[in-house]
């Protein structure tokens, strides 16, 4: 069977959820309630305020408006197939929602980079830090944040799109490339190689990139006074949460695409495989507004003039 004779790929992990589905729909659907009020409350609330108008809470809207698309590429769809009895999704549909999940996922740490660039000017260099992130500057590292991944991952799903299927069963309860790569005809590794080569270069550069920022971070803090320190840590620690939360997240699906899942405990590989798009929208707003103080301040006042 070629891939022009595949319409529908097989959502195949559903089966393996049972009666437990409707427990799940329930909790999915208030997680994804939760993700959408908290990370459009965070967008209003540095958006209306002048005082957060700065690179850093730029850089935080940026994370929950990422957190939104990437909760809407997969939330919807996923829930919809909790209470259907046919796990069916078209050809078309299925490249669009792994173009929407690794574009969300490609997104979140190079806005995590960026962040961390951020927040390594203001530590080591905050003398030139108005110098170098400019209005101009911030636009530019925007553009590269937003624009670049979807670049990159047009490539792919252009790759992707021309290799031959030999079936269409679909160990996921989401698309996910490396198990369309699996069911090509021809060699894996040559395809994976190719499909994914991209992706793992930005994700790995990436990662690096922040490790290092946040290296040179503390060797600074050193040099500082103990309430500098602390200062440092309160306004670095949320983005190192999230970076470390990312990585977590998305290296446990990693890994398990990579895994017979039949081996594994159903319920296990379910959670592992939809960790990175559920656990840090859910968390992010709440590291930020708890963690920053600006923030922190800012909710509570929304709150106190409610009351």
């Amino acid at each position: 069977m070629g891939n022009e004779t595949v319409l529908y790929f097989n959502l195949t992990m559903f089966i393996m959820i049972g009666n437990v589905r409707y427990l799940a729909f329930a909790f999915c659907l208030l997680t994804y309630a939760l993700i959408v009020f908290s990370n459009v409350t965070m967008i209003w609330i540095i958006t209306q305020e002048r005082s957060l108008h700065e690179p850093m809470y730029i850089f935080i809207a940026f994370l929950s408006v990422n957190s939104l698309y990437g909760s809407a590429g997969f939330f919807p769809r996923f829930l919809m197939d909790l209470l259907s009895d046919v796990h069916l999704i078209s050809y078309a549909a299925c490249y669009s929602q792994i173009y929407v999940i690794y574009t969300y996922a490609t997104y979140e740490v190079t806005i995590l980079s960026i962040m961390a660039y951020d927040r390594c000017i203001a530590v080591c260099q905050p003398l030139h830090y108005s110098r170098k992130l400019t209005p101009k500057t911030v636009c530019a590292l925007s553009v590269f944040a937003w624009v670049f991944p979807a670049f990159n991952l047009s490539v792919t799903i252009i790759m992707l799109v021309r290799i031959p299927l030999c079936g269409n069963n679909v160990q996921k309860v989401y698309c996910a490339s490396w198990n369309i790569v699996k069911l090509s005809c021809f060699s894996n590794f040559n395809n994976n190689t190719v499909a994914m080569m991209w992706v793992v270069l930005l994700m790995t550069v990436s990662s690096g990139f922040i490790l290092y920022t946040y290296a040179r971070i503390v060797i600074a803090c050193w040099r500082k006074t103990l309430n500098v320190r602390g200062k440092v840590v309160q306004s670095c620690l949320p983005h190192l949460i999230s970076f470390m939360v990312y990585i977590i997240t998305s290296f446990s699906d990693t890994v398990l695409s990579r895994q017979n899942v039949e081996e594994i405990n159903p319920f296990l590989a379910v959670i592992l495989s939809i960790g990175f798009v559920i656990i840090p929208p859910a968390l992010n707003p709440f590291i930020y507004g708890l963690k920053l103080p600006e923030i922190r301040r800012q909710i509570i006042r929304i709150l106190r003039l409610k009351h």
